[in-house]
Parts: C-alpha cells; structure tokens; sequence
C-alpha cells in the first residue's frame, strides 16, 4: 500500500515518465569483479551472482547482434588517496582496486571478450574523468544498458551521467545489486522515476535482438 501510494505521488508530481530505447544500444557493465563475489572482501554482495548471470545474458545479446559492450572497473596503480584522496577517505574499502590486488580483476561469470572496451575509473561515474564518452559518440550509441555493481553507487552515478551526456540509459534490474534490499529497491525506483528506465533482463535481451530469453 505504502510503495502504491509513493508511485501514485511521484506520478502525479510527473515523474515515471519513459525514455524509451533509441536506434544504437551498447550495454555497459559497471565493475563486474571479483570484489563483490569473493566472500573474503569486505564489499562482497551475497546477490552478485545473481546479477552476473543477468549481465553475462545482456553481453550475449549484444554479442550476438554486433551492439558494443563495455566493460569498467575501479582501478588505482598505486595507493587510492593519490587518485582520490576523499573517496578514499570516505569509503577505505576501495583499496580492493588497487593494481596486482587479485579483488580487481574481473571475474570469470561475465569477463570482457578480446576486443571489447574495457574503461579504468577512479570515482563511481563510469563518464567522470575517463574516455566513455568519446567512446559512445564515435561508436554512433544513443542508449546504453546498464548492469553492474552496486545499484545505490557507481550504477546509479554512471546512470546520472548518462541521462547528463545525452544518451538513454536503460538500466536492467536483475543485472545489478547492492548490499541491502532497501538502498537497492529505493535506487531503483528513483532511477525509474527521474533519470532512466528500469527494465527487466528478458525484454532487454530481446530488444537487443536475442531471440532466446534467458531463463528466470
């Protein structure tokens, strides 16, 4: 009841409105590695596998139809707080992306195939102070799929960027997570609500020309 009355809300202040898909997808992945599947880190999600199952869905959808996939990671050479002194300040955890740090790497359930874009970041935007956005324009992208790690950080500020750049961010609910069901079903909503579209991983696939749903 609570969750209709806030739909209800938002809808009549205007919001909830679709973007819809344009005519250039890519599907981008936002840091699927192995920080948030080892049990042993500290920002290990119990729902990570989950989401790398969607994500390795949407990649094979793409794959299959020549759309682009891109691939980001955290990525520090050395200690965090020379790359970002206050991001290291506020959440020390980041130190798992450190070079050689075997938490950085990308795990196998859904690696970069050879070829493809892979976009090193030192913040939680994939866009800020990186590449990404020269990338898209020369690819000829309008809208940009979205999975990845977590939902309520670097999913949601790349997703931001995204709208702020001009392209159609579609973000896929099963193929994102975060650590706790509330910052990741509030996220969720308020993406949908303002900024992007929240759609479900079967609908993504066959939009991206996948004629085989992946199972539930």
């Amino acid at each position: 009841m609570v969750r209709k009355r806030l739909a209800a809300d938002y809808e009549a202040a205007g919001f909830g409105c679709r973007i819809g898909w344009g005519e250039h997808p890519a599907v981008l992945l936002v840091d699927p590695v192995q920080a948030y599947v080892e049990p042993d880190s500290r920002l290990y999600l119990d729902t990570a596998r989950r989401a790398l199952q969607a994500m390795a869905h949407l990649a094979r959808a793409a794959r299959r139809s020549q759309f682009p996939v891109i691939f980001t990671a955290v990525h520090y050479d050395s200690e965090p707080s020379a790359y970002a002194p206050h991001f290291a300040r506020k959440a020390p955890s980041i130190d798992a992306f450190r070079a050689n740090n075997p938490h950085a790497a990308f795990t196998p359930h859904c690696p970069p195939e050879p070829g493809e874009m892979v976009i090193h970041k030192h913040y939680p935007s994939a866009f800020f102070g990186t590449r990404l956005d020269d990338v898209l324009s020369v690819l000829g992208v309008d809208t940009v799929v979205i999975g990845g790690f977590s939902t309520s950080g670097c999913v949601r500020a790349t997703t931001l960027d995204a709208l702020q750049h001009g392209l159609r961010p579609i973000v896929v609910r099963e193929a994102v997570a975060d650590r706790d069901p509330g910052p990741h079903e509030a996220n969720l909503f308020d993406l949908d609500s303002k900024y992007a579209d929240v759609v479900d991983v079967v609908s993504a696939c066959r939009r991206l020309g996948d004629p085989v749903p992946p199972p539930p």
